[in-house]
């Protein structure tokens, strides 16, 4: 490996990225592998450590190449990136009125099927979570709060575990006291309350395209309206298209997942989160904020929440332990601004109070159970886990399959050819006990038809086969469609 420093007359990063790129478009380094360390290159190429961080900073904004927390740099898959979603202000944009879907509800009961191989379950795998540290911990906060573990923590919750919360918040840019915390039963309900503090029947929600069809069908539930604003890979929620929304249409409250959005795995710049909440903050409208995944990123620093740019308190975040230490647990929180009195009430209202011995281990947890070391080592599990994912769909599946290249999560937004219908391969994949996420219930107007979530929370050789399986029947459907077309 040699630099032309002669005759080229581009920066030297620039440089130093031209030779990586070179090598692994000579196959010297393949899809997966690890690339040399910041300091073996400096020393290889003699070249400063500075400048080859540029060089790899340059490659990850590219997506060539990929960081994983506290193991180095990778090179990605090479299949297509799906960059952008079609982006129109010029037209009119509607809310539409929820309807219930039989295909949610069939989907949500196939996830957790034991005899199926779960590639559609946004839900982590419990061999990658501290479930022994947990049930240990648990057993002997039984035996140190006896009575107050079975006793009512009424709203707002456990006061030692809305302080680690508090304190670990800071983390997400969001300064807060444990009393402006409420302890709620996962992150949905912290949703649904956010939801009910805000608005009221018939009311209009703006949403990302696509969006989680949990809350779609939350919001049909409380009788709300959908606005789809569409979102990107890149960036989330298109600025643009929501400001033309609200001058156009009457809003009562935006929900959205900036911090690696379910299903885009989208993880929106800082810069954009500050203009979305001060967006918002001129049309006094509240956003409620879902950052249940933000603590899965694979970088070095965890991302911010557009709560941290909150002037106003109009901003309501909400979050869980559910996709990193326990869902079982049904622990959440929301902080909730101007709203936290409210949803306070509206969440005594509902179920009084979250289960007293889920609170008191999470809180110990916190505290002394060596959380920042298990979401380090679950971090690295899942990076790897998405790009091994990655690459067996751009193995397997039919010519012309794009994907989303997320930098935290575990999840994969998968383009298929347009003649791949997404909920004929769901039923065909059920019949091979493979679960899927069509990508037709990820919006109410079913333009994401050719669309499927991966999820790769639970890969290993099994899954690798299902993904197998799975590149054969969309070749079958392509194939089936083009003879008729």
């Amino acid at each position: 490996m040699a630099l032309d420093t002669a005759t080229d007359c581009r920066p030297l990063y620039e440089k130093v990225g031209g030779e990586i790129v070179a090598l692994i478009e000579g196959g010297t380094f393949r899809v997966g592998e690890r690339l040399p360390s910041i300091r073996q290159l400096s020393s290889k190429l003699s070249v400063s450590i500075n400048t080859v961080m540029q060089a790899y900073a340059v490659l990850e904004d590219r997506r060539v190449i990929q960081a994983r927390p506290q193991s180095g740099y990778y090179v990605c898959p090479r299949a297509p990136e799906i960059t952008a979603h079609p982006v129109s202000c010029g037209q009119g944009f509607r809310a539409t009125a929820v309807t219930f879907s039989d295909l949610c509800q069939l989907v949500i009961r196939n996830m957790m099927e034991p005899a199926m191989v779960p590639l559609g379950s946004a839900v982590p795998n419990p061999q990658h979570l501290p479930f022994e540290k947990l049930n240990r911990i648990m057993s002997a906060e039984l035996r140190r709060f006896g009575s107050q573990s079975v006793s009512y923590m009424m709203p707002p919750g456990s006061e030692r575990l809305r302080t680690q919360i508090a304190k670990r918040s800071l983390l997400s840019g969001i300064s807060v006291t444990p009393d402006e915390v409420l302890v709620t039963a996962g992150c949905v309900e912290a949703v649904q309350l956010a939801l009910r503090a805000t608005c009221r029947a018939g009311d209009t929600i703006a949403v990302e395209s696509p969006f989680y069809f949990n809350f779609l069908q939350l919001i049909a539930e409380m009788g709300l309206k959908a606005l789809e604003i569409p979102s990107t890979p890149r960036e989330g929620i298109s600025i643009e298209a929501l400001r033309y929304a609200i001058e156009n249409n009457k809003i009562s409250a935006c929900l959205v997942i900036p911090n690696f959005s379910n299903p885009l795995g989208s993880l929106m710049p800082d810069d954009r989160k500050r203009e979305l909440v001060q967006l918002l903050e001129g049309h006094g409208i509240p956003l409620i904020e879902d950052d249940i995944y933000g603590d899965l990123t694979f970088g070095q620093q965890r991302p911010v929440a557009a709560k941290s740019f909150d002037k106003k308190g109009l901003v309501i975040y909400c979050s869980s332990f559910s996709k990193t230490l326990a869902p079982g647990y049904r622990v959440g929180w929301a902080i909730g601004g101007r709203f936290q009195d409210e949803m306070e009430r509206l969440k005594m209202m509902t179920n009084l109070a979250v289960a007293s011995p889920t609170q008191l281990a999470l809180a110990e947890f916190l505290a002394n159970g060596g959380y920042d070391h298990h979401l380090r080592a679950i971090r690295r599990v899942y990076a790897k886990n998405l790009s091994q994912m990655s690459e067996a769909v751009a193995r397997y599946f039919p010519e012309g399959t794009r994907m989303t290249r997320p930098t935290g999560s575990f999840m994969l937004w998968v383009e298929m050819p347009q003649g791949v219908d997404s909920v004929k391969l769901f039923h065909r994949a059920l019949e091979h006990r493979i679960g899927i996420t069509p990508g037709a219930i990820f919006s109410l107007s079913d333009k994401y038809r050719n669309y499927i979530r991966l999820s790769s929370a639970y890969w290993d050789d099994k899954s690798e086969r299902g993904v197998e399986t799975l590149g054969t029947l969309a070749k079958e459907l392509l194939e089936s469609w083009m003879q008729l077309a």
